[in-house]
Order: structure tokens, then C-alpha cells, then sequence
């Protein structure tokens, strides 16, 4: 199946392509895109892997579903274009790295500089049907996307895998942390995070610490 997706990891992913599952789940993409409002835009699906090729990916941010409301998902978790107001999660997430590293708080929530900068922002499911938050779950996505996570663990070495909530965490029997750093906390959502362990987790300093002592160039965060 020719799938429209960044070269290296078009050849990374290629044997999921051709997988009956993955033929099921471009069936049920194209049916709920003709059908009723989904995000993120079509071109946007992969903009994670689009990005972020697999020799240039230094930290991976898993989230589980892209947002559901209008001008919000842009194919990167936890990020939404320029002018779009910033979730509440995503506030939160800014608010940790001022703490964690004095940088005030931006006018944007676009993170594609992150993901310009290695940053893979992953959805484990990659589409979603308007107003209706995990209406694309367990159609598949999660099979593709957790392939993608042990391609990186198995093909890469001292990456940042920064995991944040239940579901996410779910994601650490992916990986082989004898090769790479894996830092935990509760989500960053206000119910979660206002309960503590978000504020003061320092994954920002604990990822660019990790990749300075791997010779690798720091994430501006």
C-alpha cells in the first residue's frame, strides 16, 4: 500500500503497510472522512512522523488522541496552531517547563519547533471524529502507532521516551530502557495534574541533561 509518510519511516514502517489490519483501518479513515467532520486534517495525519524522520527523533511524547473540536488538532499531541487558544493541558505543560527551566510562558501552542528540533509528538491514535474524543480507539491505530514506538527502541539508541498518565504509560513494556531514558508522571491535565506529581516532575531538564550527556544538542524547549 503506498502510504503517504516520510521516506525513512515509510522503509522503517513498511511491513505494517501491507498488514490486513492496516488495509482495514485506511478503510475506516476514508469512511469517517467522507461521512461526518474528523481531524486532523488529511494532509496532517502523519505530520508526527512527517516532521520527525527516524534518524533525527531524540524525545518521543506519547499522548493518546488528537483533539475533537474545530482548528485544534494539527497531527502533533498536545499542540495546536498559532491563534488557536492553548488547552488546558498544554497550559499546564508550559507552566512546568518555566518552573523547570525559567522560559515564560509563549504566545503560541504550535510545538511544531519542537518536532523540528527531534521532538516526535505522538498520538497513539492518530484521527478522531469531531465532538467525539476517542471515537477512532481501538480501530487500529494503536496497533501502527505502538509499532512505531519499537521501531525507535529497537532501532535507535538514548532516546527520551516522556510518558504522562495511565495510558501513556502503558506504552513503557514497549521500550527497552537499558538503551533509552523513560521518565513517568501524571498527566498534565488540571484534574490529574492539580492532584500533584505533574508540577516539578523536571522531564524538560531531565531530557536535555540525558541527550547533553549523549552528545546530543539540548531541546529548546
Amino acid at each position: 500500500m503506498n502510504v503517504k509518510i516520510e521516506d525513512s519511516w515509510k522503509k522503517r514502517l513498511a511491513g505494517e503497510f501491507e498488514k490486513p489490519y492496516f488495509a482495514n483501518l485506511v478503510q475506516m479513515v476514508r469512511q469517517e472522512y467522507s461521512q461526518y467532520r474528523c481531524y486532523p486534517p488529511g494532509p496532517l495525519i502523519f505530520n508526527a512522523f512527517n516532521l520527525c524522520p527516524f534518524d533525527k527523533v531524540k524525545v518521543v511524547i506519547i499522548g493518546q488522541d488528537p483533539y475533537h473540536e474545530p482548528g485544534q488538532a494539527m497531527g502533533l499531541s498536545f499542540s495546536v496552531p498559532d491563534g488557536v487558544p492553548m488547552p488546558p493541558s498544554l497550559i499546564n505543560i508550559f507552566k512546568e517547563i518555566e518552573m523547570d527551566l525559567g522560559k515564560p510562558m509563549p504566545a503560541s501552542g504550535n510545538l511544531t519547533r519542537w518536532a523540528e528540533q527531534g521532538v516526535m509528538l505522538l498520538n497513539a491514535t492518530l484521527t478522531v471524529r469531531a465532538h467525539l474524543a476517542g471515537s477512532h480507539q481501538r480501530r487500529g491505530w494503536e496497533t501502527f502507532t505502538d509499532a512505531a514506538i519499537k521501531a525507535l527502541s529497537d532501532g535507535r539508541e538514548h532516546l527520551v521516551f516522556i510518558l504522562w498518565g495511565g495510558y501513556a504509560r502503558s506504552k513503557a513494556a514497549l521500550i527497552d530502557q537499558t538503551r533509552h531514558l523513560v521518565v513517568q508522571s501524571v498527566h498534565p491535565s488540571p484534574l490529574s495534574a492539580n492532584r500533584g506529581g505533574w508540577f516539578g516532575n523536571h522531564h524538560f531538564s531531565q531530557a536535555n541533561a540525558y541527550l547533553q550527556a549523549h552528545g546530543q544538542q539540548p531541546i529548546d524547549w
